[in-house]
């Protein structure tokens, strides 16, 4: 390698076992494993998978360099899904001595002299694909297709891609959600059938974001769920009333309330944004320019939460809105600012490098699993070892499901089964992202209809981590709710498990202690209403616990009693019941 390449401080940082932290040279130890198993084979197409933070900006232009180098390349053209991440990657190449054209029009033909190749986007390569495909007959071309699974998006893209990049030396395919809502196939990517007849993508590397927290290169991720009473007009002027994330109302009743809590009219809204704020405040103590991310569900929403964040901090924050031409160098201004928030819609769910983020509010009705995993991948980038992310949500089924499941690694499945299960749901191990894909649909056909929010109220709901869930609930400003927003924000993994089941303990401790007042007020009348939330959130722990080990529902329940006696659940008192939480709580952190 030469200095001119890689000399000086100009790559992230590296994982510490290689390289301190804030040192620039050397890989990550997975990048080099890659690069190692790249070069080992020297393939024509290589599927990288990395977790969004790991680093596939960095894994791909070494890639680049080295073939470049070696004279196997004399061309690069990088495939991107936006305008700001064509000028991203044109940015971190002149780093390390590629120049790029970020700017290249299908009009223009040709690139700018000086610079070894172009930064398109997919639009661009599917609507001229035979212009593209004539660029890269004319040299020997590296193809860098970031965030790959865009080429299934559409059919005309899918054959674009085909159509303009097939004649290319090398295919280098990079994507940190190896999964679609559809079928569609994805163009360069091979397909293995597994021992159900299901073609599934292959991957040439993996890096998950479960061994990436291992290795410190990302961070852990706290979910903090607020719940709350919430109360609509349906399109018939019917009035309802319905807590948020309730287990026994239909599917509707949820998409329903979930809307009238993103509604910047009521109180839900303003309550979350100013717990996000309180964390911010928190996180700020140790890093002092972390940022938030608001992501909202269209422009009035965004700027309507922009002005109750202005309310609540003082400062206005930066918004970002798709149909502004100013919208990238809004993004580059705030990443090197200190600015506490920047409120956007969809524009910086995916790809987008804003390191600061520390702190996220989900608040938007779009619940597939690719979005989810992009949206919450601009607030795991580490930078330095021990800092955390918070993402605030609403407590609702599907969006629970998707944070419990942040470490599965999923492959792209071109087929269906031919039977379902019975649930009625297709491919049973991906069955919770198929719900959360039907109920968006649900969503989406509900925004399109009449509907009046009338009013909502917040409540503190958990904590979701690492497949545990923390917290008894309490009211927005209380004890519970400041228990977790003012946790460290300079914390690893092991010490987040650690101080989450320490608050939790706290909360159970003052329960208890107010119960004997209870008790000696009403004396020998059990409490109903709490044996039943008791019993819902050892449900819930339990089915965390069973997608955690594959371990039955009913096994576990045996095993809690064995070790905490006791009757069945539905016997059990209230003492038995939070025994037993406490007990998961122990497995949760590793203690038996």
């Amino acid at each position: 390698m030469t200095e001119t390449l890689f000399g000086g401080p100009v790559l992230p940082p590296a994982y510490p076992e290689r390289a301190a932290w804030g040192t620039a040279p050397k890989l990550r130890a997975w990048q080099q494993e890659a690069l190692d198993s790249y070069f080992t084979t020297h393939p024509r197409d290589f599927l990288a998978v990395a977790t969004p933070g790991a680093g596939k900006t960095t894994f791909a232009l070494r890639v680049a360099s080295m073939l470049i180098e070696a004279n196997v390349v004399n061309r690069v053209t990088i495939v991107a899904p936006t305008d700001h991440l064509k000028r991203q990657w044109a940015d971190a190449a002149a780093k390390v001595g590629i120049a790029i054209d970020p700017n290249f029009k299908n009009a223009d033909g040709q690139h700018g002299r000086g610079f070894i190749g172009v930064a398109v986007t997919y639009a661009q390569v599917a609507s001229k694909p035979m212009l593209h495909r004539a660029k890269t007959e004319a040299a020997r071309t590296l193809v860098i297709l970031d965030e790959i699974h865009h080429g299934g998006e559409a059919l005309s893209w899918g054959d674009g891609l085909r159509e303009a990049f097939e004649p290319a030396a090398r295919r280098l395919s990079l994507t940190g959600t190896p999964f679609r809502s559809d079928t569609s196939p994805i163009p360069f990517v091979e397909y293995a059938e597994d021992r159900d007849g299901i073609r599934r993508s292959k991957a040439d590397y993996t890096y998950g974001y479960g061994k990436a927290l291992r290795d410190h290169v990302v961070r852990p991720v706290m979910f903090m769920a607020y719940s709350g009473q919430m109360r609509w007009r349906t399109s018939g002027g019917e009035e309802m009333a319905a807590s948020l994330g309730e287990s026994a109302v239909t599917k509707d009743v949820t998409s329903q309330a979930w809307r009238t809590a993103l509604n910047p009219a009521g109180e839900w809204i303003p309550a979350v944004l100013a717990g996000a704020d309180k964390r911010l405040s928190e996180v700020r103590r140790t890093v002092p320019d972390a940022g938030g991310l608001v992501i909202a569900t269209d422009h009035d929403d965004a700027r309507a939460y922009a002005g109750q964040l202005k309310r609540i901090t003082g400062e206005s924050p930066t918004v970002i809105l798709s149909d502004d031409v100013k919208a990238s160098s809004k993004i580059e201004e705030f990443t090197a600012s200190e600015k506490r928030w920047m409120v956007a819609v969809r524009m910086v769910s995916e790809g987008v490098d804003v390191p600061r983020l520390s702190v996220g509010v989900y608040a938007t009705s779009i619940a597939t699993p690719l979005f989810f995993a992009q949206a919450v991948g601009r607030f795991v980038r580490a930078r330095k070892r021990g800092e955390t992310a918070s993402v605030f949500l609403p407590s609702v089924p599907q969006l629970m499901a998707l944070a419990n499941s942040m470490e599965a690694e999923r492959d792209h499945a071109l087929d269906r089964p031919e039977k379902e299960d019975g649930d009625g749901l297709f491919n049973p191990e991906d069955s919770l992202m198929d719900e959360a894909n039907r109920e968006e649909k649900a969503s989406d056909s509900l925004t399109k209809g009449k509907f009046e929010a009338l009013d909502s109220q917040a409540s503190f709901d958990r904590v979701l981590f690492d497949g545990g869930e923390f917290g008894t609930g309490g009211e927005v400003g209380s004890e519970d709710e400041l228990d977790f927003l003012g946790i460290p924000g300079l914390l690893d993994a092991d010490q987040v498990g650690t101080l989450l089941r320490q608050r939790q303990h706290e909360q159970l401790n003052r329960k208890n202690a107010r119960a004997p007042q209870a008790a000696a007020a009403v004396p020998a009348v059990p409490d109903h209403r709490m044996l039943m939330d008791l019993r819902t959130e050892l449900a819930k722990n339990v089915a965390a616990w069973s997608a955690r080990t594959g371990t039955p529902h009913g096994v576990i329940h045996t095993k809690l009693r064995t070790v905490c006696g006791g009757p069945a659940v539905a016997q059990a008192n209230e003492e038995q019941l939070q025994t037993r939480l406490r007990k998961l709580q122990d497995w949760f952190i590793g203690r038996k």
